[in-house]
Parts: C-alpha cells; structure tokens; sequence
C-alpha cells in the first residue's frame, strides 16, 4: 500500500497556540542509509526531517516537542538517540523499549531525556502481555510512564493490567477507536476512572486513525468532551506529524484550529497545551 506524504501547505490556523505550547507526539524519519529501517517495519515511511518539522511548529507556535521512537526502527534506538542529543533545550522523549532492554540503556535514555516507553499492539508483532509486565520491570526504578498504541475496545484489561503494576499510562491517539465505540465500552469506564484517580493521560492526537470526517472530525466531539469532563489535567496534544502509515493527509493548519474547537476557552488551551505537558514530560 502506498502511503501518503506529509502535506508541506502550512495553511494559516486560526491563532497561534499559546507559549510554551508543547507537541506532545511526533516522528523523524530521514537518513535512511545511516538509519536503516528494521526488517519487521510494516510500513515504509516518507522522509520528514527536524528542519521540516521545525518548519511547521514555528508556523503554528509549537514551541517543545516529545519525540516517539518509531516502530519501524524497531529496538534500533540510534536515530533517536542522535536527535534527543543535539536538542534537549526543547526536547522530551519516549523510546520503544525490548523486553531484554537492560539496566544502562535505560539509564542512558533517561539522561538524554526519555521519559516513557510505548508499547504497540496496533501491529501484530506488538510484545506479548509477558513482555510488556518484563518492560514495566526494567523502566519503573526511572519513573517512566508507559504509552499505549492499541485499539482499547480489541485490548479487553490490557489498560487495567498495566496500571495495575503501579505506572502511569498514557493513552495514544485518543484510544484508536471509534467515539461511540470507545464510549460505550467498558474500557472507556477503566479509563476514565483512571484518569479521576490522575493514574491515566490521553493524548488528543491522530483524529484521523479514529475518525474518517475530515478536517473538523464532528463525530470525535463527544469522546473529547467525555474526556474533558473526566479530568482535563490529564490531557495533553500532539500532531503525530508527519502523520505515518495513513491514506488520507490531513492539513496540519486544520489540526491546530480543531484544538480551538475542543478547547475553546485560553485556560483550558493553556492547560492542555502548556501546563499539563510539563508536568508529565518535564517535572516528571
């Protein structure tokens, strides 16, 4: 299948985001002969470098950035680690961690700024729930959160068995589920209920892997509200430029003015966007 490139047309948003604001989710993906993909990609990228990316954040005020290790990297950590390296006055990271991951990675990780690990059951070679409890192990002595890439209404208990081994947990992607799909389920009450006792995040990001109604996304409404209502101290936003392993593009312009639509009021912006981001990637 043939994926889309990012769209370079930075359309005008609405406002510039607050300072400070905070891209909570996004990828590199450049240097392919110095950084070679790993044989158990799914997916083959378009390349989006830093310059690109830091192209558009100025464009719309973004003004720090969580970097998320790329699947399609695998375990190989070396892209990631040059880039969190060179830019840590603006930089946060979560990494994409093997079960068999030892002591001193972690440690290094941790000191170029990591502060999570994802685990992906979007694919089907995501780790097993055993490796994921041999992951928790390594990366809890660092005070790391996990961040979850599933479809949570397909992962029954997964978001319950991790919290129960006492992480945080940071929900990717608005729970990769459809909105009436995701509120009617039980694990929406598990997470919710998480979020109330400030055990669980969620990003607001990626409306397109939940939603095909491009580009005001009306039929996600309801689950931000929800999510809103459950505790608006444990959101956070990212773009997940340069938006991977989808068929249709959005405008990156567009994803920024649907932030003025979910969060209409500047406190609330200044929450989301600023306060609550440095909380999770900065004071953690």
């Amino acid at each position: 299948m043939e994926y889309l490139p990012f769209d370079t047309n930075l359309k005008p948003a609405r406002a510039k985001l607050p300072r400070g604001t905070c891209d909570c989710h996004f990828h590199f993906f450049q240097d392919f002969d110095r950084f070679a993909l790993a044989k158990t990609a799914v997916y083959k990228p378009t390349p989006a470098t830093i310059e690109d990316y830091r192209k558009m954040a100025h464009a719309y005020g973004i003004d720090r950035g969580v970097l998320v290790h790329p699947s399609v990297y695998g375990s190989d950590h070396s892209s990631y680690e040059v880039f969190m390296a060179e830019n840590q006055d603006w930089l946060r990271g979560v990494a994409v961690l093997p079960a068999d991951v030892d002591e001193q990675t972690v440690a290094r990780l941790d000191a170029l700024g990591t502060r999570g690990t994802r685990i992906n059951r979007s694919f089907a070679n995501g780790p097993s729930d055993r490796e994921i409890e041999n992951i928790i192990q390594k990366v809890k002595p660092f005070s790391w959160h996990v961040q979850l890439f599933a479809p949570l209404v397909q992962e029954a208990g997964l978001l319950k068995r991790i919290a129960d081994q006492d992480v945080v947990v940071v929900v990717d992607h608005l729970g990769h589920t459809s909105s009436s799909e995701l509120l009617a389920s039980h694990e929406f009450a598990t997470l919710t209920e998480l979020m109330r006792q400030g055990q669980a995040w969620v990003k607001l990001s990626a409306p397109y892997r939940s939603s095909e109604q491009m580009p005001d996304y009306a039929d996600l409404r309801p689950l931000v509200d929800a999510l809103l209502k459950a505790n608006p101290d444990r959101l956070v936003w990212g773009t997940d430029w340069p938006h991977p392993h989808i068929t249709s593009m959005p405008n990156d312009g567009d994803l920024v003015d649907l932030l003025f639509d979910w969060l209409p009021d500047e406190s609330l912006r200044q929450k989301v966007l600023v306060d609550n981001p440095t909380q999770l990637y900065w004071d953690a």
